[in-house]
């Protein structure tokens, strides 16, 4: 694909996330930076969280993690279920009937203020890391793939990406967040159904013929019964369980949005 082509899809998708900043972020105060005056559409924040908890790292990569350990994701994604179920069942009904703006403010409430700060201060730190190697892999595809083409440096491509986060953060609130979710979730999804359509054309295979491919291949399978095998599914499926509760149910960043 040209250069310039896949720049100007990268342009647009900013664009666009702007004018949804600019619009959700009319007459805001704090209130609705913070927690978007509680009024947002439960089955947007939903649909936005399943692009929300992914990025161009998990499309990247869970396909080299089929080639690693078979289908046996397929189980741990089953696991999130389970540990869904339980945020919603459990977390979001302390979260929301205590009125709280952060979900850290529970900690505070609950142990005190020491609790709070080591806690605000543990997501600050993790969420700094993993968004700065999210942030890494996607310049580095626009550099290998955009840049490079052009001899543009590195340091230009990063200058340009920063200063748009920072643009979207000064406009934004959790208002904008719950919508521009649902627009990655829809362009993730639709970047899932393409590439497929692409694969498939590649390899001159029809739906159902690249079907079968996938049942026959050794990588769909997706239980493993040996009790010492790491890829075990009852392992995968309570480890499932455990991760959604952690990454989503203690996660500020994606708890935010249900408050």
């Amino acid at each position: 694909m040209p250069p310039v082509i896949i720049l100007g899809v990268f342009l647009a998708y900013s664009i666009l996330l702007f004018i949804i900043a600019g619009v959700t972020g009319r007459k805001s105060n704090n209130a609705t930076y913070f927690t978007g005056n509680r009024n947002s559409p439960w089955y947007v924040v939903a649909y936005g969280m399943i692009g929300a908890s992914l990025s161009g790292v998990t499309f990247i990569s869970i396909p080299g993690e089929v080639g690693n350990s078979a289908f046996s994701y397929m189980v741990l994604v089953l696991g999130y279920l389970l540990g869904y179920a339980f945020i919603a069942g459990v977390l979001l009904p302390v979260y929301y009937g205590r009125n709280l703006t952060s979900i850290y403010t529970y900690l505070r409430q609950r142990f005190g203020n020491r609790t709070y700060k080591t806690g605000a201060s543990f997501f600050i730190l993790s969420r700094s890391i993993g968004s700065s190697f999210r942030v890494f892999l996607v310049v580095n595809v626009l550099q290998i793939f955009v840049f490079d083409a052009w001899n543009l440096p590195f340091i230009l491509n990063v200058g340009i990406f920063m200063s748009l986060i920072l643009l979207y953060t000064f406009r934004g609130g959790i208002k904008t967040i719950v919508w521009t979710d649902t627009l990655q979730t829809t362009f993730m999804l639709a970047a899932v159904v393409v590439s497929s359509i692409m694969i498939s054309r590649e390899l001159g295979l029809s739906f159902t013929g690249m079907i079968r491919e996938i049942e026959s291949s050794q990588y769909s399978k997706m239980f493993f019964t040996e009790i010492n095998e790491k890829r075990h599914f009852l392992k995968q499926f309570v480890s499932g369980a455990f991760i959604a509760i952690v990454m989503t149910g203690l996660d500020q960043d994606m708890m935010q949005k249900n408050l």
